[in-house]
């Protein structure tokens, strides 16, 4: 996916505004369906409201104020290669970690109540209806996601400061709202910090991928299996915890 320009209305100003508020927003939504309005009867439409506008909004941009054609890439096989043993490495680490050193424990117990109350507020408390919300998030989500930070976050960063420089910025970004959805599930800051880490190196991860092969199906695929592996931590906390 790549954007192309058929009309000049590149404003660095406000290009930078739009850049700042892409990074920043998401954290803001997060607050406000994960905390703020967490076990409200509102949740849903707070939920629906923040991810429209999120996603909505590079997509507005590009066509409404830089006037850029969008282009869609075929895969690459290297690319896609690459993506998933990534995302197939992230996803046994993930699994190893879990079920050897933290399936039983604190860790565990307060995970399972806090994923609990927030599977209420979406009304997924059975095995079906976290089977439905574990494939929006691993398939659909995961594309939204690369499509905002790495095409329009990451693509536009770059154009200002250089690439890694963008690799770096967009992937903290990335990292800032998780930080919050973390500290939901934990109150011990080392494993905040670990887990806060780890999904910015994936993120600049991603962002080399998509800068490499100039496409999202490597970081998506590879985003895709990670977040897999979270379902599956998550359906285990949920349901064994």
């Amino acid at each position: 996916m790549d954007s192309t320009i058929t009309k000049s209305h590149r404003h660095p100003r406000w290009q930078g505004a739009a850049i700042v508020f892409a990074i920043v927003f998401p954290s803001i939504g997060t607050w406000l369906y994960f905390v703020t309005f967490a076990g409200h009867n509102a949740v849903g439409v707070v939920y629906a409201v923040t991810k429209i506008v999120q996603f909505g909004f590079p997509l507005a941009w590009v066509l409404a104020v830089e006037r850029r054609r969008i282009r869609i890439h075929r895969p690459d096989g290297r690319g896609m290669f690459v993506g998933v043993a990534f995302g197939t490495v992230v996803l046994v680490g993930m699994l190893a970690l879990y079920h050897g050193v933290l399936s039983d424990g604190s860790y565990a117990r307060q995970g399972h109540e806090a994923l609990i109350a927030k599977l209420k507020d979406f009304g997924a408390t059975t095995p079906l209806g976290f089977l439905g919300l574990a494939v929006f998030y691993s398939l659909l989500h995961s594309f939204m996601e690369e499509y905002y930070w790495r095409w329009f976050v990451f693509g536009r960063l770059r154009e200002f400061t250089g690439t890694w420089m963008a690799i770096v910025v967009s992937s903290l970004g990335f990292m800032a709202h998780h930080v919050i959805v973390v500290s939901r599930y934990t109150d011990d800051y080392l494993a905040i910090g670990f887990l806060s880490l780890s999904v910015a190196v994936g993120g600049a991860v991603w962002a080399w991928l998509y800068q490499r092969y100039e496409s999202l199906y490597a970081p998506w695929v590879s985003h895709m299996f990670v977040d897999s592996g979270i379902m599956l931590v998550g359906y285990d906390l949920a349901f064994h915890g």
